[in-house]
C-alpha cells in the first residue's frame, strides 16, 4: 500500500516535470521571438517579456518536485557522497522531516494569505501592457510548496524502507 502511494507521488512529480521541461524550449523561442524583435524591427512587448518571467516561474516551481524526486537538487555532499545507501537514506529521512518538510509547510502557510489577497482583486501587471495574470502567478507557491511535501512524503517513505532493507532503491546492498 504505502510502496503503491509512493509510486503514485513520484509518478505526477515524474509527469509534471517531464511536461514544464518543455516549456524550457518554448522560453528559449520566446526569447529568441523578443531580441528578433525588439533588436530587428525596434518592436518591444511587456506582455511578451513577462510571458517569458511566468514561463521561468512555471519551469522552476512546478519542477521542484521532480528535481528532488530525481535527487538533483542542491545538496553539500562533501560527506554524503561518500556514505552507504543507508547512511544517506538516514540523512534523506532527517533532512525531510527536520527541514524539507517544516520550510515547506511554513511557506505554503505564509503564501496563503498572500495569494487570496492577489485573487480578491485579481491582480495584474503594474506596467502598461504587462499581463493581466499576476494572481495566477503567485498561486504557484502554494502549489509548489504542496508538490514538494508530497514528494518530500514519498521521498521519507522510500528512504525509510532502504534503511529497513539494507538495499537502495535499485535493490542493491547498501
Amino acid at each position: 500500500m504505502l510502496n503503491k502511494l509512493v509510486c503514485s507521488a513520484e509518478a505526477v512529480s515524474h509527469y509534471t516535470g517531464r511536461c514544464v521541461a518543455w516549456l524550457t524550449l518554448l522560453m528559449m523561442l520566446l526569447t529568441c521571438l523578443i531580441v528578433l524583435l525588439r533588436y530587428g524591427f525596434g518592436i518591444g512587448s511587456i506582455a511578451l517579456q513577462e510571458s517569458v518571467l511566468y514561463l521561468h516561474a512555471l519551469v522552476f516551481m512546478l519542477g521542484a518536485a521532480y528535481t528532488l524526486k530525481d535527487d538533483e537538487h542542491v545538496r553539500v555532499d562533501v560527506f554524503y557522497r561518500d556514505f552507504s545507501a543507508t547512511k544517506k537514506a538516514w540523512v534523506n529521512i532527517l533532512g525531510g522531516i527536520f527541514f524539507l518538510l517544516p520550510f515547506t509547510i511554513y511557506t505554503m502557510y505564509l503564501s496563503l494569505d498572500y495569494v487570496s489577497a492577489s485573487w480578491r482583486v485579481l491582480e495584474t501587471s503594474p506596467e502598461p501592457g504587462g499581463l493581466p495574470f499576476v494572481y495566477l502567478l503567485k498561486t504557484l507557491i502554494p502549489i509548489m510548496m504542496v508538490c514538494l511535501i508530497i514528494q518530500g512524503l514519498a521521498d521519507i517513505a522510500k528512504n525509510i524502507a532502504v534503511v529497513k532493507t539494507g538495499k537502495n532503491s535499485k535493490g542493491r546492498n547498501s
